[in-house]
C-alpha cells in the first residue's frame, strides 16, 4: 500500500472552500428598530418681552376758526325777575 500525503488534498480542500464562500455576497438582516418616545419633559422658560414701538409724530395744529358776527344789541325792554321767598 502506498502512503498518500493528506496535507496537500486537504489544503486545496479547504482553498476551493475559501473561494466558493467569497463567491456569496453576505446578506445581513437587522431586527426593525421601534423607538418608543419617553414622557414629556418641563416647560421651557418664558421669553423676554420685546421692546415697544416709538409713539408718532404730532400732527399740525389747525387754523383758527373766524370770529363770529357781533350779537344784536338788546331793546328797551327791562326783565325784572322776583326774588324767592325766604324760608322759614
Amino acid at each position: 500500500m502506498k502512503h498518500v500525503n493528506l496535507l496537500p488534498v486537504v489544503l486545496l480542500s479547504m482553498a476551493a472552500l475559501a473561494l466558493a464562500a467569497c463567491d456569496r455576497p453576505t446578506v445581513v438582516t437587522t431586527p426593525a428598530v421601534v423607538t418608543v418616545p419617553g414622557p414629556p419633559g418641563p416647560a421651557g422658560a418664558t421669553g423676554n418681552t420685546g421692546n415697544t414701538g416709538s409713539t408718532g409724530a404730532t400732527g399740525d395744529t389747525g387754523s383758527t376758526g373766524s370770529q363770529g358776527q357781533k350779537g344784536a344789541t338788546g331793546g328797551d325792554t327791562v326783565v325784572i325777575i322776583p326774588a324767592a321767598p325766604a324760608s322759614q
